[in-house]
Parts: C-alpha cells; structure tokens; sequence
C-alpha cells in the first residue's frame, strides 16, 4: 500500500487501510466457478470473468433470491458446514394488527441482493472471513401458532446444535420465545441472556386469549435457564405498550431503556449497560432485532409503527458495540412488505443483519473456533 495522504477523516482513513489487507481469494473462485458453471460470456463481452449465466454476486438484479445470494443449502443436515446459517420463519399467525410480515424472509431475502459482502467502514469482506449458507424457510403451520412454534424450535434447535450461527428472518415477534427455546437446551445448563430491541415490551402473558408477538419474553423468561433479570430491552415507549406487560417487568425484573435513556446517556454507554445487564451470569446472548425500534418514517413496513423511535445511524452503532461481544444467534422480526415503501424496512433488516455478521467477524467471534 503506497502513502496515504493526510486529509481522510479518522474513519476513512481505517478503512482505506483495512481494506488493502483484504484477500480477494474467494471472489476469485466465485469468478471461476461462474465461468465454468455458467459458461463463459459471449466474444463480445470484453471482462472475461463475466459469464453467459448469472452465477454469484453480479449483476445484483438478476439471480435467485437467497440472503446475500449465498448459497441455497437444500439438505439442511449439512448446514454446520457453513460458519453462518439463515432460515426464515414465515409466520405472521401471532399478529394482533396489521399482517404480513409471513412475507418478511422474502422481502428481506430479495433487498439484501442490493448488498455486497464488503463492508467499507467496517474494513471487514464477508465473502473473504466466513461461510454463508440460506437453509430457506421452516415449515410454519398459518392456523396454528403453537405447532408453529414447534416446528420453529426444532429448526433452531438444529442449526444451533450444527455449530451454525443461526440468522432468523421473521415473521412476527411472536417467534422469540420459540428460536430462544431452541438455543437454551444446548448451553449446557448455562444461563442466556436477551438483548432485545423494540419499541413494545412483549412481556405480556397472553394478547387476545393466546401467545402472540405481544408475549415472548413472558415465555421466553419461563424457561429455567433463560432468566428475566438478563432480558435488556432498548427503544421501548410511545402508546403501544400494554400495561400488564410492564407489570410483568417490573415484577420479573427485566431492564428497560427507553430512546431517550439511551440517546441522553450515549450509545455507547447504553451498549456498555445492556451488555452487562445480558451477560450477568449468562452463558450465551441472544439478540432479537424488531424493525419498529427505529423511527416510523425509517420503517414504514412493519405491523406496528410508532414515532419517536431511533435513528437508523443510532441503531447500527449500537448494534455493532453489541456485536464486539459473541452472541448465539440473531432474529429481526416484524418486517411486513405489503407495508414497506421502497423496501426500506426490508433494507435496514438486511443491513442490521449485515452489520451484525460484520462486527462479530472484525472481533473474533466468526467463524467460531473449535471448541467456542
């Protein structure tokens, strides 16, 4: 790398340098593999490494809709050969409102070809450090939540116990307490905390006669060792907040910060709190991401907007402190596309997702090292 010149900001200039020392190892065998398996191009195309069929990254329009375009693993047995697994949870059956957020995995699966794996202020190239693998969706059941959640635990479940990373893409919020409940048998007896972002509590213990996307962690927090007092929950506030749900965290015990808590106190020092409050005592961390912490105007597409939220560059800082330590797996629930404007809330489910992947890679914490 040749003299940099003084005039980059602090940021800039990390990553400039940063992405100097990234291989292109695995961008050249994607090349190659797109030349054999999709032929190479047409004598008029003057790139050689452009093939006839689209195989891979490029061009971001065209392909079959996976996450980031990884690859589709058919047979999910295999899915611990992948540092990185997704599954999407379709499932909208726990929604008290406006639905579709069934369409969620898709939605978010179709904006996230937008996306390369190089991420430029996080110096870090996805492609280069870990192993993608998209396992396509669970098997929900629209008529019943309850098998749903089931069948949802059983696949995460199976992903966790692979030594996969497991990225859910909701679906309703109502799928926390199952993807929780398919980690926590596989800790050993060890403790997990839950780091969850939102602008409604969700501790309530039933919403309309049944366990819906108001109630996972009233549930979630039943589970012996997923205790209450390593729930954090960041964002919450606005007039959606069922008031038998703060009772319920005010007598287990849960933490609450609300946007203003958080922005008056410093991103940083709210992560560095959550953190605490996640990891005391715990074993693993499980962060549940719904798209409505953020400002309504950020997340039009979603079952329950509310004003006041975060802003989008607030969020993925905090996200990414969260992310300097390990986590068990990540969700981002309640993206509904019939809602969305422009992909928008899609669009910030990826890059959460993205952004997340990014900064547990540039700490260390991906791909997981035998016997982490």
């Amino acid at each position: 790398m040749g003299h940099l010149h003084d005039n980059y900001g602090p940021e800039a200039r990390y990553a400039v340098e940063a992405e100097a020392a990234l291989p292109t190892t695995r961008w050249d065998e994607e090349v190659a593999r797109g030349l054999e398996l999709g032929l190479p191009g047409a004598d008029s195309i003057v790139d050689r490494r452009i093939p006839t069929f689209s195989r891979g990254e490029l061009p971001h329009f065209a392909g079959i809709n996976t996450f980031l375009k990884a690859p589709y693993v058919e047979d999910v047995r295999r899915c611990g050969e992948y540092d990185v697994a997704v599954l999407g949870a379709p499932f909208d059956g726990g929604t008290t409102y406006r639905s579709g957020t069934r369409f969620g995995p898709q939605g978010i699966r179709k904006i996230s070809a937008l996306y390369g794996p190089y991420s430029f202020e996080l110096g870090v190239d996805l492609r280069e450090s870990i192993t993608i693998g998209d396992l396509g969706d669970i098997f929900t059941i629209p008529g019943n939540i309850e098998k749903t959640f089931d069948q949802i635990t059983k696949a995460v479940s199976h992903v966790y116990e692979s030594g996969a990373f497991p990225v859910v893409l909701g679906g309703d919020h109502s799928i926390g307490y199952p993807t929780t409940r398919g980690v926590a048998p596989h800790l050993g007896g060890g403790n997990l905390g839950i780091i969850h972002f939102d602008r409604h509590v969700d501790t309530q213990e039933t919403d309309l006669d049944e366990r819906m996307h108001t109630t996972p962690w009233f549930h979630a927090t039943d589970i012996p060792n997923v205790p209450a007092k390593n729930l954090v929950q960041i964002g919450i506030g606005g007039w959606q907040a069922p008031r038998p749900g703060v009772r319920i965290g005010r007598e287990r015990g849960t933490t609450i910060m609300t946007v203003t808590d958080c922005v008056e106190m410093g991103i940083e020092q709210a992560a560095a709190r959550a953190l605490d409050v996640a990891w005391d005592g715990a074993d693993a961390v499980w962060l549940s991401f719904d798209v409505d912490c953020l400002d309504a105007a950020f997340v039009p597409g979603t079952g329950w907007p509310e004003p006041g939220g975060f802003l989008p560059r607030e969020v993925l800082k905090f996200i990414q402190l969260v992310a300097e330590r390990p986590l068990a797996g990540i969700e981002v629930v309640e993206c509904s596309p019939p809602y969305d404007n422009a992909e928008i809330t899609a669009l910030i489910a990826t890059r959460v997702i993205c952004d997340t992947l990014g900064c547990l890679v540039r700490a260390g914490h991906l791909p997981r090292r035998e016997g982490s």
